[in-house]
């Protein structure tokens, strides 16, 4: 647990709030938080901050309702799926988003042996990426026919790694499994079974053979090469480019009670993923070294310097530059765009976490209710105002969505206006009026 102590009257605000505690989890994503606590910048606002990191997502969402915690590091579906009730209900919202990417799909050493050769591959002899979970589909049959299911781990129901390992399996024609109401394992109609392991435990249970592969971010994919136990074969940075990944969750309740403390939370947050992205990463050996440390990430420098320092290696020595994977301010990262809020609504319903149809305009409610541009952007303009932050980095015009774009691995497009239209598109997955009943797809 660290505190810092802050300045005495902040720059300028307000706080209703000076004394905060803020959780997070042990991943190389919780970097603001880190980066704004050990540079001063939660000081700068006047606030005296303590980090403390979770033993998972659930507790720190459990936390931050009761207030215990004043807010965390959470999933980005976190705040969407509290606030339409799939598992624990509450209403969160968020005014930051913390980072794009980061995330990777690993296989153990065994499913790559029966993989590698099927692949084709570059001049040097290495494997062509990105590579496509199609591949998968003799060594399931193979797996299912000696009478073990193949199972994959992701973090959280609602969690980013969960839509984008779906998202993977089922463009390679695989399907993922469906949630219902009676039923919330997620693996009705399955072909590979998903289950829950907490980020830091990913490696240990490839380990030992308990599950077949996963989806995290880093620095556990990393930390499967180091090990010697599995092969990271595809970043979500090849699933959906530039997807978000994690957000700044506080209670609505919270944000209500103490708008200027928000405010001055936000602003910290956003000098810190400037700082992050600043120079072309000049600064991530540094950021590494700090998150590296038993306090926050507690990982060996070297594994997260693999990912943090725009490099990404993909097999032991095969290591690629990929500047992208990790990114915390550029192409304006930290603002909470509805489209996607929208998105992970989609893959809610895709999967059946969201049983029935719902109309185009309540995704679009859900998303401005949940992602708060506002309060973002006059953050911003504080920022801007004393000269800590440049006007052109902050998109003043936005409505809150993205162009559509075509940037997914299946290259599907996805419009955040349009939901009900992207979910059409699929061939695997719910559509329509279309629901879970006795185990089986049910409407059109």
């Amino acid at each position: 647990m660290l505190t810092l102590a802050g300045a005495a009257h902040g720059a300028g605000l307000k706080l209703e709030k000076e004394q905060l505690k803020l959780g997070f989890i042990k991943l190389t994503d919780m970097a603001p938080l880190a980066i704004a606590y050990e540079k001063g910048f939660f000081e700068d606002e006047g606030l005296y901050v303590t980090l403390e990191p979770q033993a998972n997502w659930k507790v720190i969402l459990d936390r931050v309702i009761t207030g215990e915690l004043d807010g965390a590091h959470m999933l980005a579906g976190q705040p969407l799926g509290a606030t339409i009730g799939f598992g624990t209900k509450a209403d969160i919202v968020t005014a930051y988003s913390m980072d794009l990417n980061g995330n990777a799909i690993t296989l153990s050493n065994d499913v790559w042996s029966q993989i590698k050769a099927s692949l084709p591959v570059d001049a040097q002899g290495k494997p062509v990426h990105p590579i496509k979970a199609d591949v998968l589909k003799p060594v399931i049959e193979k797996s299912r026919a000696a009478g073990k299911p193949f199972r994959m781990a992701m973090v959280f129901p609602v969690s980013t790694h969960n839509y984008e390992l779906r998202y993977w399996l089922a463009a390679g024609g695989i399907h993922p499994g469906f949630y219902s109401p009676s039923d919330v394992s997620g693996q009705i109609k399955a072909d590979v079974l998903l289950s829950v392991t907490p980020p830091p435990q990913m490696p240990a249970t490839l380990e030992a053979g308990t599950i077949n592969g996963y989806c995290v971010g880093e620095p556990w994919n990393q930390q499967a090469i180091f090990k010697g136990v599995g092969v990271p074969v595809i970043t979500d940075l090849e699933i959906w480019k530039n997807n978000p990944e994690k957000v700044f969750g506080v209670t609505r309740a919270w944000a209500e009670k103490n708008p200027n403390t928000h405010l001055a939370v936000v602003k910290a947050l956003l000098r810190a993923g400037m700082w992050l992205d600043e120079n072309n990463g000049a600064n991530r050996k540094e950021a590494a070294q700090i998150l590296a440390r038993s306090e926050y990430v507690g990982a060996d420098y070297r594994v997260i310097a693999n990912s943090m320092t725009g490099t990404f290696e993909y097999g032991r020595g095969d290591k690629r530059s990929l500047p992208d994977f990790n990114v915390f301010f550029r192409y304006y990262a930290t603002y909470p765009y509805y489209s996607d809020a929208v998105w992970y609504l989609t893959q809610m319903r895709r999967w059946g976490q969201i049983p029935e149809a719902k109309s185009d305009e309540w995704y679009a409610d859900i998303a401005k209710k949940v992602y708060r541009p506002d309060v973002y952007l006059k953050a911003a303009q504080l920022l801007v105002d004393e000269k800590k932050a440049k006007k052109e980095d902050f998109p003043w015009a936005s409505d809150g969505y993205r162009a559509a774009t075509r940037e997914f691995i299946d290259g599907t497009e996805y419009d955040g206006r349009k939901p009900n239209e992207y979910l059409a598109k699929f061939a695997i997955g719910l559509r329509g009026e279309q629901k879970i009943e006795g185990g089986a797809v049910a409407g059109k």
